[in-house]
């Protein structure tokens, strides 16, 4: 009986404890709802960003042509100065004197050759009536060849003697706006030794110069084969400027050169652009920050930047699977389009990530795709391309 009583005691608990265990048992968790993203090889554009500096168009060093002491500086510093604008004047009097002393030279040998034609057309006529000699009226042509060829050479001196006090009067050959004086007057000035005394530049248009690497835009050579640049022809860019309050500068430029040689040692070209700068808002020396647009990625493969995390091992992105499961999947990176990432490996055309509801998802997850992110619309052609 006590056997009996144990036995039915033990298969009252196992059943007691079958009965918890089936009323504790969790149901099977609904697949997580989230929005994804389809993958799809498009072409968009390709925008490239550098730091570039401003610089002046058409700078023009102002140099003193001949040796004297400064008289005047006869201009605002950093003024806006025309064409043909007086700047500075170097004392003129040492070199009117040599003009005089050139002009002087000069009629006398004019009289020189005045009078060698008087004496030249006294004996021609006696040598035809051989009242004169072979020999005087070879000395009197030679006289005159003489006194012309004197002539001549006291004219170049006049010529050099006014082109020099000309230099005394020194002029801007352009509009533009002028630096400051390297000298005061009271200054000698010696053409090798300090003859530079102040730079005029030309910011309207102005230039916008900045490196670029050989692997990046207007070299053109891309990544890989899927995703090579197609170049607009004749570098028909075009660049925008940020400058350095956030603000962007209200006109738009063109690059009109670019090196045909990398600098050996930072491994980049120069590239320059040209702008308008009517109100003169881009000075010299500026730094901006230069986008270039113009060129276009074909079949490039991109997702949304919030698809995309970074972990021990790199950047991975969750793919949803055709049955519905999560698996991480490791992807490389390139350039920011909008709001997307340019993946370079990793990502096939067809492939589903997850864009929203990331943080409710693990590996192995089951999902359920509610929506689906909307792609952007890019041209599939570059604008500037004829």
């Amino acid at each position: 009986m006590k056997h009996f009583v144990r036995i039915f005691l033990i298969a009252s608990t196992v059943l007691s404890l079958t009965s918890c265990t089936t009323k504790q048992a969790k149901p099977a968790r609904p697949p997580v709802p989230v929005t994804a993203f389809k993958v799809e090889a498009q072409t968009i554009p390709a925008d490239f960003e550098f730091v570039g500096v401003a610089r002046s168009s058409h700078p023009v060093e102002i140099r003193a042509r001949v040796e004297g002491y400064l008289w005047t500086i006869a201009y605002t510093e950093g003024s806006m100065v025309n064409e043909n604008d007086l700047l500075f004047q170097i004392d003129p009097r040492e070199f009117e004197a040599k003009l005089q002393e050139a002009q002087a030279e000069l009629a006398r040998q004019e009289a020189v050759l005045w009078r060698a034609q008087s004496s030249l057309e006294r004996i021609q006529p006696l040598y035809t009536k051989n009242a004169a000699s072979l020999r005087d009226l070879d000395n009197a042509t030679a006289a005159v060849l003489t006194a012309d060829a004197s002539v001549i050479a006291a004219k170049a001196n006049v010529y050099v003697a006014e082109l020099n006090l000309s230099y005394t009067s020194i002029t801007s050959p352009i509009k533009g706006w002028s630096g400051r004086a390297a000298f005061k007057e009271g200054t000698l000035i010696t053409p090798n030794v300090n003859g530079l005394l102040t730079e005029v530049s030309v910011i309207d248009p102005i230039w916008v110069l900045f490196s670029v690497s050989d692997n990046e835009l207007l070299l053109g050579k891309g990544e890989k084969a899927k995703n090579q640049l197609i170049l607009p022809q004749q570098q028909e860019y075009c660049v925008t400027l940020e400058l350095a309050d956030g603000s962007i500068f209200p006109y738009t430029g063109q690059v009109n050169f670019s090196s045909p040689t990398l600098d050996p040692l930072t491994g980049a070209m120069v590239v320059r652009a040209t702008f308008p700068n009517p109100q003169g808002a881009l000075l010299p020396g500026q730094f901006v920050r230069a986008n270039i647009s113009g060129a276009m990625r074909p079949n490039a493969i991109f997702v949304p930047q919030k698809s995309v995390f970074q972990g021990q091992k790199g950047m991975y992105v969750f793919v949803v699977g055709s049955d519905g499961k999560v698996s991480a999947r490791s992807v490389e990176v390139g350039a920011w389009y909008q709001d997307y990432w340019i993946i370079k490996q990793g990502l096939n055309e067809g492939d589903v990530v997850i864009a929203d509801g990331v943080n409710k998802v693990q590996e192995g997850s089951t999902v359920h795709i509610a929506s689906f992110y909307s792609p952007p619309k890019p041209q599939v052609q570059p604008a500037s391309t004829k």
